[in-house]
């Protein structure tokens, strides 16, 4: 098991050119919410999260994927395009905002991909824009800005 600065980056067999995209610890959000999460390159510019998972408790009155759910995936994808993207320590960034369209409803009990791609990065910045998709369907677009932060 590989571990890069908080988060588990390992070949997932059963998908190949894919890998685990988690944090180290379980317990905490993106293990105890969000579930089996996996990612790839797709460019030198965009990053492919995959939520392989949506389960009733993911979902909405409406019976569809929570747009929580969906705000927490495209979240989580700017941490994997910082990561695998740029080679910046994800771990020690945080966003700064998320503006986000919600165009479709995504359905439970399929997966659910955010693709994210680098638009700018400065000193300190990353500004990033992408799509959530679900079986070829857009179902929201996203902007959002990360800081980069020192390392402790």
């Amino acid at each position: 098991m590989s571990d890069y600065q908080g988060f588990i980056c390992d070949p997932v067999p059963d998908h190949p050119g894919w890998l685990t995209w988690s944090i180290t610890d379980p317990e905490l959000f993106n293990g105890a919410v969000m579930g089996q999460l996996i990612a790839r390159t797709e460019s030198d510019r965009t990053v492919r999260v995959r939520m392989l998972e949506t389960a009733r408790h993911h979902g909405n009155a409406h019976g569809n994927l929570h747009g929580g759910v969906t705000l927490s995936l495209i979240d989580i994808s700017f941490f994997a395009a910082v990561h695998f993207l740029l080679n910046a320590d994800a771990a020690s960034a945080v966003t700064l905002d998320v503006n986000t369209q919600f165009v479709g409803a995504a359905r439970i009990g399929m997966p659910v991909d955010a693709v994210c791609e680098v638009m700018k990065e400065t000193g300190r910045l990353v500004f990033l824009r992408g799509t959530v998709e679900q079986d070829g369907a857009m179902t929201a677009s996203f902007m959002g800005t990360v800081r980069k932060l020192p390392r402790k």
